[in-house]
């Protein structure tokens, strides 16, 4: 489903992505693992459409991405992907079900298609009573839980998660992951995951280590 083709990212000096290739099947749980400053997050948020690559391709069902115009970058980005950060990014303003649906009313949908679908993924995620609940009154736990309904929302082919553990105790961090299985078998949903867990990436279908720029594995 992706490809990726010989990326290379540069940072004034710096060569942070070197050459990079990997391809990544439907529904499959990628790990990507490597040190802080590896080049782990630079790669996800090209793969994403959030940085662009000195050079080489992102490949996505067949369409190199680099040649889609601005706006339809934006289009894919807000329909293709959905995103999971390890610190949530929840708005304090908003309750958990406003904030999950955010992305889908960015797509120009009214909030009652929004509420409607953010409620069935509430209920898919056993969430259903934070709908009206603040983030600064639930647990982690249960954040990070909405953020990943959040992704969810638009139905996206592919969810990027960037330390999604890394604020989460071990009883979470396993949970966290049984829920990232579960949404991969019945929604045919691709995750690359950036995690410094070694725990979590050994139950992945597989892990991409980066060193020093390059794929070691």
């Amino acid at each position: 489903m992706i490809k990726v083709k010989n990326i290379n990212k540069t940072f004034g000096l710096n060569h942070v992505l070197k050459n990079i290739s990997f391809e990544i099947h439907e529904s499959e749980i990628v790990a990507i693992q490597g040190r802080s400053g590896a080049g782990k997050t630079t790669l996800l948020k090209i793969v994403g459409l959030v940085d662009k690559p000195d050079t080489g391709n992102i490949i996505f069902d067949n369409v190199i991405l680099d040649n889609l115009n601005e706006s339809k970058k934006s289009e894919f980005r807000n329909q293709k992907v959905g995103f999971v950060f390890q610190f949530h990014n929840l708005l304090p303003e908003f309750n958990c079900l406003e904030n999950i649906c955010l992305p889908y009313l960015i797509g120009n949908y009214n909030f009652s298609k929004a509420k409607l679908r953010a409620e069935k993924v509430m209920h898919d995620l056993n969430i259903d009573n934070l709908k009206n609940k603040m983030p600064n009154e639930v647990s982690g736990g249960e954040q990070q839980r909405v953020a990943i309904a959040r992704s969810l929302i638009n139905s996206p082919k592919l969810v990027l998660a960037d330390e999604p553990t890394g604020n989460l105790d071990s009883k979470n961090s396993v949970e966290m992951f049984n829920l990232f299985k579960m949404i991969s078998q019945k929604y045919n949903t691709t995750f690359m995951i950036i995690t410094h867990d070694n725990e979590l990436a050994s139950k992945c279908d597989r892990s991409i280590k980066i060193h020093d720029g390059y794929i070691i594995n």
